[in-house]
């Protein structure tokens, strides 16, 4: 849902079209530009509504499929210890991406890449022109302050597309001026430590231009100096971690200068919770989102807006992942392409309602509309989900309107525990925070949450901190970044294969996983009828008025196989009895073999034809 003016699209589209003509097209020259496009910009840059507009347009790539609305969403961040997206065997499109074996000529890769830069572009013209505005210093006050915004906005949308090509591809062309006819466009690749040292300066001027939430006017989508400070935090964290240079995960010597930025930028939002603050109900702030209101405690900082019902403006949340639903009457029909890793069900405490936030162990059967349960190796994520949507949407429309939060409070009190302990070891505010973010998690029960929390020392404190930044932000695209920048990917991948193979055998700590589960319908949801941490029954058939699904029986010998690359002949043992299964590959990171350069996509084939200045990612 787009709160900002129902112009939006039409303005940013005349002013497109007239100015930045030819970057959303360009596949051959990226940030190429006609001689002619640049024809208005001066008229553009003479007032208020004409520069409000242009910034709108820089908006804009953020949305729809190629971005935040389904790509970036729900294609790059998976697979993970969290989530597995698409289940099957790599190919040249998304699977390859979830399987970590991606291929440079991808259109899945190209148009994100081109999209992220037309917003680059589009950006770069603005924080141009924008400050050569007489009215920039000789306007108004309420002139003044509003170009003082968008120039603020406009620096922190060129910094948010910056920061996604880094975390996705590494070393990118990085220009901070419009292209111009006749320039080079033979740009090589940009150190990511440099870019992202001058974005965390930008962003600190930017602080300085934009508003707080209660002094900009209505609310709606649009950048505010909350979204600033804690993107800042956010850079200054992924500055100071590590990332793969060549096939070694590397960390810069300066780290903690940037741990010290993310914490100053986390503990200014921390003291003013009238601006932004949790929920009290992380229920509630997930209906919210899926019911399109706004959350009072302004928990999500910074979002993108969606809209319209097309590939370019709206987003396929609650449908390309959430339950799937298969031509409900009245609900409609969503893909359910987005699986729960088995494991994660379960790294959640029995009480954590988070668990039923995130995790949807149900679909709708074909022309139904009462739910179903469903075996264990297919539970869906749950934050968007269209079941949940008012009104109901039925049919086929592939958009419901959903925006994708960016960040929430939550991640400011992560990041500030997570920077604090780094610097000062789990000092009181530091474990304040975490705690802080944990409660919540269990409805408020203090006690409850702090029930086998080890925050004793500075490794104790960071294990809880991964842990808790995996219950909190699952299904939101922020595990697999989070594990990369911790040098963490391969060691919890690895791990989370283990775990399930211990999980088939039904070994510790999953001995008390039941081997089915039993449900009933209820005014058209499933109700469980059995703890999913009991073992079942003896004997195990369905009571009557329930219906039996398999749950740890779903994780079998060729499920564990699936885990390993496509073609590998795998031993499986149960007890003293092995069995070989040849794997498809179609499991959680089957492709994934650490030291081969995965962590990153391949820079798009069509950009290295271009740009001989370029060069390929390593693996690639």
């Amino acid at each position: 849902m787009k709160l900002v003016s129902s112009t939006f699209r039409t303005a940013t589209t005349v002013l497109l079209l007239g100015s930045v003509a030819g970057l959303a097209t360009s596949c051959k020259d990226y940030l190429d530009v006609e001689p002619q496009t640049l024809s208005t910009t001066q008229n553009t840059f003479s007032t208020v509504s004409g520069a409000t507009s242009a910034v709108l347009g820089a908006y804009d790539p953020l949305s729809g499929d190629n971005t935040y609305g389904t790509r970036i969403s729900m294609y790059f961040p998976y697979d993970t210890d969290e989530m597995i997206s698409s289940s099957g065997t790599f190919d040249t499109g998304r699977r390859g991406i979830a399987r970590y074996k991606a291929f440079s000529s991808n259109v899945e890769i190209i148009n994100p890449w081109n999209n992220l830069y037309q917003g680059v572009e589009r950006a770069n013209i603005c924080i141009e022109n924008i400050p050569q505005m007489s009215l920039y210093t000789s306007g108004t006050a309420a002139d003044t302050a509003a170009l003082h915004r968008l120039h603020g906005e406009a620096l922190t949308l060129r910094a948010q597309y910056y920061y996604e090509l880094i975390r996705n591809w590494g070393d990118v062309p990085a220009q901070f001026t419009p292209s111009k006819a006749g320039q080079n466009f033979n740009l090589p690749n940009a150190d990511r430590n440099e870019t992202l040292t001058k974005l965390i300066a930008d962003l600190a001027l930017a602080a300085k231009l934009v508003p707080y939430r209660s002094n900009a006017g209505l609310g709606n989508e649009r950048i505010t100096k909350g979204a600033v400070k804690a993107l800042r935090a956010r850079l200054a964290l992924q500055r100071g971690g590590f990332s793969l240079k060549g096939e070694t995960m590397t960390r810069p010597a300066d780290y903690l200068d940037y741990y010290r930025i993310a914490r100053q930028e986390c503990l200014d939002l921390i003291n003013r919770r009238g601006e932004h603050t949790l929920n009290p109900s992380f229920s509630d702030l997930w209906r919210g989102v899926n019911e399109q209101r706004r959350d009072v405690a302004n928990e999500i900082i910074f979002e993108v807006g969606m809209a319209g019902s097309t590939a370019v403006g709206d987003s396929k949340l609650g449908y390309y992942n959430g339950p799937r639903l298969q031509a409900s009457p009245i609900y409609g029909s969503t893909q359910g392409a987005v699986t729960v890793v088995p494991t994660y069900f379960y790294a959640f405490d029995s009480t954590d309602v988070r668990r039923d936030i995130t995790v949807a162990p149900y679909q709708y059967p074909s022309g139904s509309n009462n739910q179903a349960g469903v075996a264990l190796n297919t539970i869906y994520d749950g934050k968007f989900r269209r079941d949940w949507h008012i009104p109901p949407l039925p049919g086929t429309n592939n958009y419901l309107g959903y925006n994708w939060p960016i960040i929430r409070f939550a991640d400011v009190l992560l990041m500030y525990a997570e920077a604090d302990n780094e610097l000062n070891g789990p000092t009181v505010a530091a474990v304040a925070a975490l705690r802080e973010v944990r409660t919540r998690g269990f409805g408020g029960n203090a006690a409850r949450a702090a029930l086998g929390l080890n925050t004793a020392t500075k490794a104790d404190m960071f294990n809880a901190i991964v842990n808790e930044r995996l219950l909190e932000f699952g299904s939101e695209g922020v595990r697999k970044y989070d594990l990369l920048r911790w040098n963490l990917l391969a060691q919890k991948l690895t791990e989370t294969k283990a775990a399930l193979n211990q999980l088939r055998l039904g070994a510790a700590p999953y001995q008390n996983v039941p081997q089915y589960q039993y449900y009933r319908v209820v005014n058209g949801r499933v109700q469980w009828m059995r703890s999913f941490y009991r073992p079942s029954p003896t004997p195990n058939t369905a009571p009557t008025g329930q219906t039996r699904v398999n749950w740890r029986q779903a994780i079998d010998a060729t499920y564990v196989a699936n885990l390993q690359p496509n073609g590998t002949n795998v031993t499986v043992t149960t007890g003293s009895t092995s069995t070989t299964v040849l794997s498809t590959g179609s499991g959680l990171a089957a492709e994934y073999v650490p030291g081969q350069g995965k962590e990153l996509l391949p820079i798009p084939q069509t950009t290295l034809d271009t740009d001989p200045a370029l060069k390929q990612n390593f693996g690639y």
